[in-house]
């Protein structure tokens, strides 16, 4: 798949495709990765990496009916994002025809109640379509914790969603553009959490009590 070329401006504002994702989970955390360039790794990120590697190594395939690229990159116009699909299928394909595209992402937990990993796959599938000019009207999450996939269709909900989450990311990260933390019980699942410590943050101590603790210590 090679993208159409297009000017240095528009490539330079693309945003990492993951940032969606970040965003749509907390928005805090999508600009401490993409605007203050922090991270921090614990035993579910280490975890979820080595599950990307894995699927993203691996080589490509054909089975009857189905073609198999690993490690695809993407990139869409539209939505002004760029980043790599784990695997995409391609289904049905006659001679001298790519077939449909049928993206799928690996995730290491198991279904989640936000719509994030669905956003993060739905643009996806809208990079694919550009690059492709053929409808993605349908993909797939892998959980490793249920060993299951969860088919998602690309409807205008949720092709809705993802642009407009797109873009509220690239004016956050345009603007650099940290928000003020919010201490919710995600935190908790969070790598960054030590970093971003929403706990102290949210409300943090006013000068007039800092200063009288200071003097009466």
């Amino acid at each position: 798949m090679t993208a159409s070329p297009i000017d240095r401006e528009t490539e330079e504002a693309l945003i990492p495709l993951s940032a969606l994702q970040h965003y749509l989970f907390c928005p805090r955390q999508c600009a401490l990765i993409d605007v203050e360039q922090l991270w921090a790794e614990d035993v579910a990120t280490a975890e979820g990496r080595l599950l990307h590697e894995r699927a993203d190594s691996g080589r490509p395939e054909t089975r009857p009916g189905v073609r198999i690229a690993r490690g695809v990159a993407l990139r869409s116009v539209a939505l002004g994002v760029t980043g790599k699909a784990d695997v995409v299928e391609f289904h049905d394909g006659r001679r001298g025809e790519p077939g449909v595209p049928f993206p799928v992402e690996y995730k290491r937990g198991k279904p989640k109640a936000h719509r994030a990993d669905e956003v993060q796959l739905c643009a996806q599938a809208i990079c694919l379509e550009e690059a492709f000019g053929l409808p993605v009207p349908g993909g797939a999450l892998f959980y490793g914790q249920t060993r299951r996939r969860l088919d998602v269709t690309f409807d205008a909900a949720l092709r809705a969603l993802t642009g407009e989450t797109a873009a509220a990311a690239r004016a956050m990260i345009a603007a650099q553009i940290t928000p003020a933390p919010v201490h919710m019980p995600a935190c908790r699942r969070c790598s960054l959490e030590g970093l971003c410590q929403p706990a102290r943050l949210e409300k943090p101590p006013s000068v007039a009590r800092w200063l009288a603790a200071q003097i009466s210590s």
